[in-house]
């Protein structure tokens, strides 16, 4: 397949264009994919607000993509094939030759193009990634429903599969957003109650709908001294981008228990020396997985309905759905459709 394609790129602060490219053949490690969607992610920042090395270079923001391969480079495994449904995430594949990939640590990959950031992403109907990075993505998942699940979701999953706890034991999700919303129902998924904490009294029905046992407001109570009346929790997953909503938690936390950021946002978090020694708590943070853990992940949602909840809008809207995105309008996900 020949012939120009749309992306929406990006300069500068926010100055979207949309241009026409003409497909090129990928690089030898490289495939080619003809984009079905591509998820909205908060990280998409990182391109769109001028936040990487040269902002006036223009880059195809987006790293929740699903589509279907359409040409593969001279040295890509002959396992993938034109016309294969593959995924891609934040991290575009690992190199298999630095330190990290040796020793097997390929999330830390010294040379991983992150896509949407480092290295053009999705916002357009043709991408181009990293064998190493992609994710097979089963015939019965809908793209525009998956998108989200490559990025917001395995990044809730991955940290709760991990976490030290119990099946059955009370696990508190902070955030009830584009990424709490997922969290909530992977928790539940894996066999654990629930405690949403989200600030007002509004979300309280749509955390029960979702799965939560519990709601706690925190603008009406402590999270943390409300998640000690439950009984404590071992594992918090804090995804609201707020330094201060999450610094309180770990009050909450039974002994060696540990609350994991996922959120990225610029606040601090401030935490006295003595919530962490006594209890033995630990603060730690988390980022996405690699490819075959995206399809253990996607194979878990499919397994057992776990659902992004998305509002969808072409690529010709792309500068609206940022926005939507970033201002925390959207309920909760937003997906570029490609055929739309």
């Amino acid at each position: 397949m020949t012939g120009a394609y749309r992306a929406m790129t990006v300069t500068g602060h926010r100055r979207f264009e949309m241009v026409e490219r003409v497909r090129r053949a990928p690089a030898p490690d490289e495939v080619r994919i003809e984009v079905e969607a591509c998820g909205i992610c908060h990280t998409d920042a990182l391109a769109v607000d001028g936040q990487r090395a040269d902002p006036s270079v223009p880059l195809v923001p987006g790293h929740e993509i699903i589509g279907v391969i359409s040409a593969a480079g001279d040295r890509v495994d002959p396992s993938w094939r034109i016309g294969d449904r593959v995924g891609v995430g934040f991290l575009g594949g690992q190199d298999n030759t630095c330190e990290s990939c040796r020793r097997g640590d390929f999330l830390n990959c010294a040379d991983q193009p992150l896509t949407g950031t480092s290295v053009d992403g999705g916002y357009a109907e043709v991408a181009y990634a990293r064998a190493t990075g992609l994710v097979r993505i089963p015939p019965e998942l809908n793209a525009v429903d998956g998108a989200p699940l490559l990025c917001a979701g395995l990044t809730v999953y991955n940290p709760l599969l991990r976490a030290r706890v119990r099946p059955g034991s009370l696990v508190a999700i902070q955030g009830i957003g584009g990424l709490g919303h997922l969290g909530i129902q992977y928790a539940r998924a894996l066999g654990h109650r629930v405690a949403a904490i989200g600030r007002g009294s509004a979300k309280a029905e749509l955390a029960h709908r979702l799965g939560a046992e519990f709601y706690l407001d925190s603008t009406a109570e402590d999270p943390g001294a409300a998640l000690q009346r439950l009984g404590g929790t071992s594992v918090i997953v804090a995804t609201a981008a707020a330094g201060d909503g999450m610094s309180g938690l770990v009050k909450g936390l039974l002994p060696r228990g540990e609350l994991i950021v996922v959120g990225a946002g610029p606040d601090p978090l401030r935490i006295a020396p003595t919530d962490l020694i006594f209890g033995g708590h630990a603060v730690r943070g988390s980022l996405t997985g690699t490819a075959v853990e995206n399809e253990d992940n996607i194979a878990f949602a499919l397994r057992h309905d776990v659902r992004s909840w998305n509002e969808v809008l072409p690529l010709s809207e792309a500068p609206k759905a940022y926005d939507r995105m970033i201002n925390g309008d959207a309920r909760f996900r937003i997906v570029l459709d490609m055929s739309a």
